[in-house]
């Protein structure tokens, strides 16, 4: 287990923020977390549970406990002739599992490649990218309650999985520290690929292949999407949001141009994206935080910017979106502080 004090989140933040945070404190298996849920004087001080921090947005250094996992590991549980079933650590880098289900023949993530964080918080944040998300291979997640310290495993169904939604997100419901995810892969091909700048990517190759559709994604997100290695951001600020038929055909006949994508439940979702471009913000610098020139829905830190400069900038573009489409933007980016 490691306790640091006054800890810098320098390298626990995608968006390259100066804070710290009161404590710090990793464990590497569920045996030393159980230790610090019971511990007294955890229990009296403010918590946050973080993955690679690649979601969040510190406004100010954090007065409290920042929790994280170190629980790691790849193990195959269950295996027919149609799947197979990986039990992963919470720790483990979403990414390197894409990569390991890839090399292995395993079909059902591949279009999820390049995404950043790990993979307890792909399962809570319901990540999702060209019409693919971890609630699709997701079968089991085991979770530690954080107040009364019962283990349970929850059921897909039990995840009340939604866009960028999940049980763990839900406030009203006890928090919840994931420390392991079971995912079903397919060992038959199956390829989702309806998204057009994915289809023309691999119209090039000769045949379609897992390596082939990981290509194609990385080399989109690439094209549009900054390295946080070098610019700090946490990917799409906002979620896309969904709005009523009737709200839309409104919206179509004033801005025929409007793209849209119809949901399961007859609603219209709407990309943010579009909005924000709409509104005149892709490209703009505020100070330290720009609005990024490919892509209008992330921002992004070019050196020095706070967090607090951050969420001045995103408010404004959620003001100028509401007044000019009466559309409600949603972050999709937690603040912190």
């Amino acid at each position: 287990m490691i306790i640091k004090e006054n800890y810098s989140l320098l390298e626990h933040n995608t968006f390259h923020l100066e804070v710290k945070t009161r404590w710090f404190m990793e464990y590497s298996n569920e045996e030393e977390l159980l230790n610090i849920l019971h511990d007294e004087y955890f229990q009296e001080c403010i918590s946050l549970h973080i993955g690679s921090g690649s979601n969040l947005l510190f406004i100010n250094d954090y007065n409290g406990i920042i929790l994280h996992s170190a629980i790691k590991g790849i193990e195959i549980i269950e295996e027919t002739d149609t799947s197979v079933l990986l039990r992963i650590g919470a720790a483990e880098k979403w990414d390197d599992i894409v990569s390991y289900a890839i090399s292995n023949g395993w079909y059902g993530v591949e279009n999820l490649s390049d995404i950043p964080g790990e993979c307890g918080a792909a399962a809570v944040q319901n990540i999702g990218a060209y019409g693919v998300e971890i609630k699709d291979v997701i079968e089991t997640v085991e979770a530690y309650n954080q107040l009364t310290f019962e283990k349970r495993t929850f059921n897909r169904e039990a995840c009340e999985y939604g866009y960028r939604y999940s049980f763990f997100k839900n406030e009203n419901n006890d928090p919840h520290i994931i420390t392991h995810i079971n995912l079903r892969l397919s060992k038959k091909p199956y390829f989702s690929l309806e998204y057009a700048n994915l289809k023309e990517i691999l119209n090039r190759y000769t045949e379609v292949r897992l390596e082939n559709v990981r290509d194609a994604v990385i080399s989109i997100r690439r094209q549009k999407l900054p390295d946080t290695e070098t610019l700090g951001n946490a990917g799409s600020f906002f979620m896309n949001p969904v709005i009523s038929v009737d709200q839309y055909e409104s919206l179509k006949r004033k801005y025929p141009e409007l793209p849209s994508h119809t949901t399961d439940d007859n609603r219209v979702k709407i990309p943010a994206a579009w909005l924000i471009e709409a509104c005149g913000f892709k490209g703009q610098s505020h100070g330290e935080v720009e609005v990024f020139n490919k892509q209008p829905l992330i921002l992004v830190n070019l050196g020095n910017a706070t967090g607090h400069e951050i969420a001045l900038v995103a408010e404004s573009i959620r003001t100028a979106v509401l007044d000019k489409f009466k559309i409600e933007l949603t972050p999709e980016v937690k603040y912190v502080g």
